[in-house]
């Protein structure tokens, strides 16, 4: 148990002092927009096309099911569009783009940090004098924080598109209903609640693949639990932060 209580919190210093570097670097300039770039194009858009397909068959599913369990209770499919949009915007938007992210994305900067920590390239950056925290975390950072919520909410928009064909095509409901309820009981509080979410869930995963990266040894067997652990880590805190998230934000008013 000493053991255990001694890693975490050895754990969590060297995150405080990984924020503490990108921070520094991010305020005083020291980073390379054209790596952030590069960065955002491989986060956002080449994930995009997994997110929205995602999305999609998640909207279409909801109001499948909702529809048909409505008319179980009510006989008629009400406030379809209600559900699928609270459901989405609050929720299974960020929620599900971050774990796409957590498996895609953070897998990815795991492996890429890894091997460059176990093949001593990192250690020739320090020799060069460049902080590897500057030149690869925080270009990661940025393009996380940036990317995140906007690929959240494209993933909200094509998960009601999805949700209305379903409802249109099967469920006969007639598309002035379906949208009507959309824009009834969606406001903007409730999209700031899943955007402020889905900043977060960014900010959980690009931190834990950057610190398993840079931490990690033991060649490559070594990569290989520290991507598998980053992934495990990342969607574990993304699921537990979601219920604390979420009960802060209603608690100051946002998405109540």
């Amino acid at each position: 148990m000493g053991r255990f209580i001694l890693e975490v919190a050895e754990s969590v210093g060297q995150v405080a002092l990984l924020w503490r570097e990108t921070l520094v670097s991010f305020v005083r300039g020291r980073w390379e927009p054209r790596l952030s770039v590069t960065q955002m194009a491989e986060i956002g858009v080449s994930s995009f096309a997994v997110v929205g397909l995602t999305s999609l068959f998640t909207g279409m599913v909801l109001a499948f099911q909702s529809g048909f369990s409505f008319i179980k209770v009510f006989n008629e499919p009400l406030y379809v569009g209600s559900v699928v949009g609270l459901s989405l915007v609050k929720e299974l938007g960020p929620v599900l783009t971050s774990v796409v992210l957590a498996g895609r994305v953070g897998a990815s900067i795991t492996a890429e940090l890894g091997t460059m920590n176990v093949t001593e390239q990192i250690d020739a950056l320090y020799t060069l004098g460049t902080s590897p925290v500057r030149y690869l975390a925080v270009p990661r950072f940025i393009a996380m924080m940036i990317m995140m919520p906007i690929l959240a909410a494209l993933a909200d928009i094509i998960g009601v598109i999805g949700g209305f064909l379903v409802a249109n095509l099967q469920l006969k409901i007639a598309s002035g209903v379906y949208w009507e309820e959309v824009t009834t009981f969606v406001d903007l509080n409730d999209v700031a609640h899943g955007l402020i979410k889905a900043f977060f869930f960014g900010l959980i995963i690009v931190t834990t693949s950057c610190y398993k990266g840079f931490t990690c040894s033991g060649g490559a067997e070594g990569v290989g639990r520290a991507t598998t652990s980053a992934v495990v880590i990342s969607m574990v805190l993304i699921l537990v932060g979601d219920y604390f998230l979420s009960a802060f934000l209603v608690s100051i008013g946002i998405g109540g």
